[in-house]
């Protein structure tokens, strides 16, 4: 399925900025995913913007600062239309520089908020993340720190990722926060458990990331390692490799299913799942699927369009507790041991 006109908008936070309802995810386009076609990824840029994709999620530690650098361009020539998304916290471990660490210190996150507004080329950041929770850090710190930066008219909207409930409400009690990122799609929906309620009860919108699980739920490999260059991060992704990438691969069978029956690709279906959980939870929800090609933002932006009915739900609904193996070689990077 496919359609060119614009997708429709929603608001991130009660007070946030208004946006597509799907973003794009722009760390591949420099970073993870192997060999990137420069020209072409600066050309799905455009072709998101008209299809109404106005959300742009990059971070300072894609690349080292090269994905910023590389959004710039755009970003400026399109600066009304454009809410730009970055973050900090991933930083390099002095002692290992193949290694992150999380950072959550005052000092640190204003090196990273001056080092993203050089590299963006912008006077202020529409949508800043704190990128994951150092917990030696108390969050209300943290988001004090960020709550400065909006003051100073430095960032316009805050965000958190890979939080969880409990740590959004404290977070939500020193400055309101427009979105929380997190992974959510039907292999991974850990987060529906304790952050989903709390950002509905609170009016903070869900970003997910990695909506088609990272490429896996749109059936274009089955084998990281069989299938994907050396340099590609999801051959560290446990779930995508050996005996767990075989068992997942069978899990597509009703993913499929219901792309034939809808004349849909299967990553269509995999993101009108996510989509749609804006009606199940009652809370906003902006996916964020990565994508360099054109062809690529134009099937993902047509997913907004395909409602699914309550017994194709259903079908899909057993998917996650069968997945096998875990998002991260190391969770501890994440939110599900927190919560």
């Amino acid at each position: 399925m496919s359609d060119d006109s614009k997708i429709e908008k929603v608001r991130l936070g009660t007070d946030g900025p208004e946006v597509g309802v799907q973003g794009l995810g722009c760390m591949g386009m420099s970073f993870a995913y192997g060999p990137t076609d420069a020209d072409e990824a600066r050309a799905t840029l455009e072709r998101a913007l008209e299809l109404g994709i106005t959300l742009y999620d990059t971070a300072d530690a894609y690349a080292a600062g090269e994905n910023e650098k590389f959004l710039a361009p755009f970003v400026r020539a399109h600066r009304d239309e454009v809410v730009i998304a970055t973050k900090f916290a991933l930083a390099m471990d002095p002692a290992d520089p193949l290694k992150r660490i999380i950072r959550n210190d005052p000092a640190y996150i204003r090196q990273c908020i001056e080092g993203s507004l050089q590299r963006l080329g912008v006077d202020e950041i529409d949508l800043y993340y704190m990128h994951r929770r150092d917990v030696n850090v108390p969050i209300e710190e943290t988001v004090g720190v960020m709550a400065e930066l909006v003051r100073e008219g430095k960032v316009k909207h805050l965000g958190l990722s890979e939080v969880t409930g409990g740590e959004l409400r404290a977070a939500q009690a020193v400055h309101p926060i427009a979105a929380v990122q997190s992974e959510w799609s039907l292999f991974s929906r850990d987060i529906e458990a304790g952050v989903v309620p709390a950002a509905r009860e609170l009016g903070v919108a869900l970003v997910p990331y990695s909506p088609l699980g990272r490429g896996f739920l749109t059936g274009s490999f089955t084998s990281a390692e069989k299938d994907l260059g050396e340099d590609d991060f999801r051959r560290q992704q446990p779930r995508f490799n050996g005996d767990n990438a075989a068992a997942n691969a069978s899990l597509l069978d009703p993913v499929r299913k219901l792309a034939e029956g809808r004349n849909a690709t299967l990553g269509q279906v995999a993101l009108a799942w996510v989509q749609q959980q804006a009606q199940v939870h009652g809370l906003a929800v902006v996916p964020i699927p990565g994508t360099r090609k054109r062809t690529r933002v134009e099937e993902n932006a047509a997913a907004t369009r395909l409602l699914l009915t309550e017994s194709e739900m259903e079908l899909l609904e057993p998917i996650a507790s069968q997945v096998a193996g875990g998002r991260y070689a190391d969770m501890t990077f994440t939110s599900a041991g927190r919560e």
